[in-house]
């Protein structure tokens, strides 16, 4: 299992534009009509790595506390589904139902919105502020799969506790680590 880091976008970053359908209904988000008064959370995700599998259950209970937070909260999957069977549109519908995601899941099939955010692993964590500016992007918290410590999303809950609050997100992050993007050929 190879672990690879976020690229660390640069704080202030605007929320870079998208128009993707969700793979449960099939209606189309966008970065305006999914983002709350008090901002975004973008999260790419998959199915089949094992560093999302760690932490899916987590993302789900984020996704239900924050549900009426002010901030917007979506899963976007931008991995090759043809190489990566698991991560197709169907794969990632039934994966949002078993975990019981409460957000939009999105398909990035061109994987453009992937390479417009700078992603590069999975998990990949963008905390975009009511402005749509980037105030965190980041780790989930210190647990890795077989490393022992407890799933508990410390670091971006707290980036989300500061924007609810109006104060300002720290800014000393750590890169989120998990499988890289696996991007097509």
């Amino acid at each position: 299992m190879a672990a690879t880091e976020s690229a660390m976008l640069a704080l202030g970053t605007a929320a870079p534009a998208f128009s993707l359908k969700d793979v449960r209904d099939g209606r189309t988000h966008s970065v305006d009509s999914l983002a709350g008064p008090k901002g975004l959370l973008v999260m790419f995700i998959c199915t089949h790595c094992p560093f999302v599998k760690h932490v899916e259950q987590e993302l789900a209970r984020i996704g239900r506390d924050y549900q009426k937070s002010g901030i917007g909260i979506v899963a976007i999957s931008s991995n090759d589904a043809d190489n990566y069977p698991d991560d197709s549109p169907e794969g990632l519908a039934a994966q949002a139902k078993r975990v019981g995601f409460v957000f939009p899941y999105l398909y990035d099939e061109t994987q453009e919105v992937a390479r417009a955010y700078d992603a590069t692993c999975t998990p990949d964590f963008f905390l975009f502020d009511g402005q749509k500016k980037l105030a965190y992007r980041g780790q989930l918290d210190a647990s890795r799969p077989g490393n022992g410590t407890p799933v508990t999303g410390k670091d971006l809950r707290a980036a989300l506790d500061a924007l609810v609050a109006g104060r300002p997100v720290a800014p000393d992050q750590k890169p989120s680590i998990g499988c890289n993007i696996k991007w097509k050929s």
